[in-house]
């Protein structure tokens, strides 16, 4: 295994959605020993500790869109750290809800570009998140990231995406939450998706092996955007937008051991925990875990936990 120099972007976004929490997020994953796990396997960690927006102004939130300015805000800041990051190693955002994704994507495809590769986007999550500003039906930016990064119109006052991830570079597993207006979207895109009955049916290595091959064969970067309720509920509970039928423990583990054994991923998001939400630090625990598997960690050096 080729040690790598992790870095650790604590990114405290709540302003995605209504319902409060997720700014905890980064200081769980420390908590629960995201440095250590890391380091244990090999890596260098640099922790940036937690980030803050770009000065934005006050949101009123008298419209449909819930802090909209604060989330602005947050795009512009993390846009350039993961750009600045991605210069000198592999960065992890620690979320944090799903609206970090946002900046986080759009700096990695500016990094790509100017190192003259494409980027492509992994996204393992229940839901699409291809809304934009003006689909939305619950004004929750956190379901937007994917329309934003991918250059759909509609995200008037936020920076300019200047070089969007073409949709056929887009790859989601996991869906199982889609509404009729982002599914109607989905049709008339070449984005890649699959959801939790295509899994059931076909196994989740098949359509990860195929996205990566296509990763690989265009010596692509890769960013995995993991969320919480890309999870069974019954396994990652903290998070507030649980959705029944998500990958098992098992499954989420082979996606991240496949994704390691690629040697592609080159930035991470780990994102919508809501600690608030959590059984005594059993999601921060997994979601660590989890990292540590994508970056090297094998079943026979898995931890035993005790939840008691």
């Amino acid at each position: 295994m080729t040690a790598q120099h992790c870095i650790l972007i604590g990114a405290p976004v709540d302003s995605g959605k209504r319902r409060a929490g997720c700014l905890m997020g980064p200081d769980a994953y420390r908590t629960a020993g995201i440095t250590e796990a890391l380091q244990g396997l090999g890596h260098t960690v640099e922790d940036l500790g937690n980030m803050a927006p770009d000065a934005y102004s006050e949101d009123t939130n008298d419209g449909l869109i819930y802090a909209r300015n604060e989330t602005i805000g947050w795009t512009s800041r993390l846009a350039k750290a993961a750009e600045e990051a991605l210069e000198r190693g592999t960065p992890i955002f620690l979320g944090g809800d799903h609206s970090l994704s946002l900046g986080s994507v759009t700096g990695a495809a500016n990094h790509a570009a100017k190192a003259g590769r494409p980027l492509f986007v992994l996204w393992l999550d229940a839901h699409t998140d291809f809304h934009t500003p003006q689909t939305t039906g619950s004004g929750n930016l956190h379901g937007t990231p994917v329309g934003y990064f991918t250059g759909r119109n509609g995200f008037e006052g936020f920076p300019e995406v200047s070089n969007p991830v073409p949709q056929e570079n887009v790859c989601m597993i996991g869906l199982r939450s889609v509404d009729t207006q982002e599914r109607l979207a989905l049709e008339d895109s070449s984005i890649r998706t699959h959801d939790m009955r295509h899994i059931d049916e076909n196994g989740i290595a098949g359509p990860l092996n195929r996205f990566l091959e296509q990763v690989s064969q265009a010596n692509g970067m890769l960013h995995v955007s993991l969320d919480v309720d890309f999870l069974d509920p019954s396994v990652a509970p903290a998070v507030g937008t649980t959705v029944p039928g998500g990958a098992t423990v098992r499954e989420a583990h082979l996606v991240c051991e496949i994704l390691h054994d690629s040697a592609l991923m080159t930035s991470l998001d780990l994102v919508e925990l809501n600690p608030f939400l959590d059984e005594r630090g059993r999601t921060a625990h997994l979601m660590v875990d989890l990292c540590a598997s994508a970056l090297g960690r094998r079943v026979f050096d898995r931890p035993t936990r005790s939840y008691q």
